[in-house]
């Protein structure tokens, strides 16, 4: 497949139709999980992805356990309701994924996904319990822009500790989750998976140079303004799926 140039100020499409915007978080869904295949994330079923449902917003999507991330499709999710059943489509869900992902979505609104698997460098990272440092330029992407859930509950059984991790989350758009593995949120789906990539990076930057020296606040925060932004989130993903799709439309 042949992608058209990417537009350096295209960003997700504004879509008042229902419908039509439940199809395209859908889409975008299974494409995030089919990214997360790719780089071989959650072959042992560690991880999940949601999306808000834009009618029923206490809802989200989520693909069926069982489904391998690198062939997901949209008929592989399922709409999980607040009780962790699900009330659309087939098959069941990771109960953890309910735990965590419901009060992450309840505390915060204004996004409309969240993401967490166990990667190479995201897991042993979080095991040091320290913030990201602006060691490199794809860390200042989370330059005073994400938290620390500082819990041993890393076998999270009830929606009490997805609870803990949404006021230890506040307002920023990724957590490290103490032994256990990063989180990422967005206001689209795209920014929400695009950051994750962008966190694990960084996590492997932290532990192939665990001395690496820290840029100064104020270039920091500059940078911040470049590779931090919702924009940026979302061209990121845009860049993986080019990468790892070769085909967008096979996710139906």
């Amino acid at each position: 497949m042949s992608y058209p140039l990417l537009d350096p100020n295209a960003y997700e499409p504004e879509i008042s139709d229902l419908a039509e915007l439940r199809a395209h978080r859908k889409t975008r869904l299974a494409l995030g999980y089919r990214i997360f295949g790719a780089l071989r994330w959650g072959a042992l079923g560690d991880g999940h992805i949601s999306a808000r449902d834009p009618e029923r917003a206490d809802h989200f999507w989520l693909a069926r356990y069982g489904a391998p991330f690198h062939s997901v499709t949209v008929d592989d999710l399922v709409l999980v309701g607040p009780e962790g059943a699900v009330v659309e489509g087939a098959g069941g869900i990771n109960q953890a994924a309910h735990n965590i992902h419901w009060p992450i979505h309840e505390a915060r609104p204004d996004i409309v996904s969240a993401a967490h698997t166990h990667t190479p460098y995201g897991t042993p990272f979080s095991a040091l319990v320290e913030p990201i440092r602006p060691i490199t330029q794809e860390a200042c992407a989370f330059y005073e822009d994400h938290k620390i859930f500082d819990d041993e509950e890393v076998d999270v059984r009830s929606t009490d500790g997805g609870k803990r991790i949404g006021v230890a989350l506040g307002d920023a758009k990724a957590i490290i989750l103490r032994n256990h593995g990063l989180l990422t949120v967005g206001q689209t789906v795209d920014e929400c998976v695009g950051f994750y990539v962008m966190m694990e990076r960084t996590a492997e930057a932290h532990m192939k140079a665990p001395k690496g020296i820290p840029i100064g606040h104020e270039a920091a925060s500059q940078a911040y303004e470049s590779v931090g932004t919702h924009l940026a989130g979302w061209h990121y993903f845009q860049w993986l799926l080019r990468t790892y799709v070769d085909d967008p439309s096979v996710v139906g």
